[in-house]
């Protein structure tokens, strides 16, 4: 891997970008906005910043991982040369696909295209190329430069050969690749999704307040943080997506959306992104926002 292209300079693309470049390799980072590009470059020196702070890096690695980045807001040229290409855009199937077609296009036949695709199925992407072989997901989690999981998805015709190729590589980048196999939802999100839904339910139904519910987790079940704080943290809007995922790919009630979930997307409010979700950040806070019956269950 010599050239790696990152399409999207979102949380997750600007933070795929820090981890490849931190560990040497050089990456063009994609977006179809000069602001974004901006932005997830202003991103990834303060996370890199913040890791000198704490004595994880150098600022002569910092200085050098940005050097290793170059921004481009026309896709062709940006993955022209590329060995592999990571796509982190929004989890929308159409775009997805669209983006798969226009790589297919645009890349050198042996280079592999992978999805940071958090639920939706690696062969349904591998379909719109003729590159299914070369086809693979990478699911990394947030935040990017701190997690240490890799969530390799094999499509159905996904080869052995750029299985190992990609295991290899998020060795490299100092994660922990768990290779799967490709289903709704993946590993990750068919366990996470339910619960968080679950708890939204527990919310909805008056059982307790937002507060409560995550510190029963955090406290009784030893989580980092609570499943509210954590669905506002991934936007209430990709939690919906993945859930309707789940229960479009698997056929069960189960996985159907808590009702308080679809209104809280569809008024707009999806989380730390919006400033608003189940707490409010719009001042820098985490105070409760969910009033009335919900704040304390009654």
């Amino acid at each position: 891997m010599k050239l790696i292209s990152v399409l999207g300079s979102g949380t997750m693309g600007n933070g795929i970008a820090h981890a490849l470049a931190i560990a040497g390799y050089r990456v063009n980072l994609i977006d179809i906005s000069q602001e974004n590009l901006a932005k997830g470059m202003n991103s990834i020196a303060k996370n890199l910043d913040r890791q000198i702070s704490k004595s994880l890096i150098t600022e002569e690695l910092k200085i050098s991982a940005l050097n290793h980045i170059q921004t481009y807001t026309d896709t062709q040229s940006g993955v022209l040369n590329s060995d592999l290409v990571i796509e982190a855009a929004t989890e929308n199937l159409e775009i997805k696909l669209e983006i798969f077609k226009n790589l297919d296009l645009f890349c050198k036949p042996e280079a592999i295209l992978a999805s940071n695709t958090s639920s939706i199925s690696i062969g349904k992407i591998a379909s719109v190329t003729k590159r299914a072989d070369k086809i693979i997901g990478m699911h990394f989690m947030n935040p990017v430069p701190l997690m240490k999981l890799v969530e390799v998805i094999r499509g159905y015709s996904t080869s052995d050969e750029v299985t190992k190729t990609i295991m290899q590589l998020a060795h490299s980048l100092n994660k922990i690749p768990v290779e799967v196999n490709d289903s709704p939802g993946f590993v990750a999100n068919r366990i996470l999704m339910p619960m968080i839904n679950e708890a939204i339910y527990t919310l909805q139904e008056g059982v307790t307040g937002v507060s409560e519910i995550d510190t029963v987790m955090k406290l009784g079940m030893a989580h980092p943080m609570g499943p509210l704080q954590l669905a506002d943290f991934i936007g209430l809007d990709v939690c919906l997506s993945i859930l309707n995922v789940l229960q479009d790919g698997f056929g069960n009630p189960k996985y159907a959306a808590c009702p308080l979930l679809v209104n809280m997307v569809a008024s707009g409010n999806l989380g730390i992104k919006t400033g608003l979700g189940f707490y409010d950040y719009s001042n820098g806070s985490n105070e409760l926002v969910i009033s009335g019956q919900f704040r304390k269950g009654g």
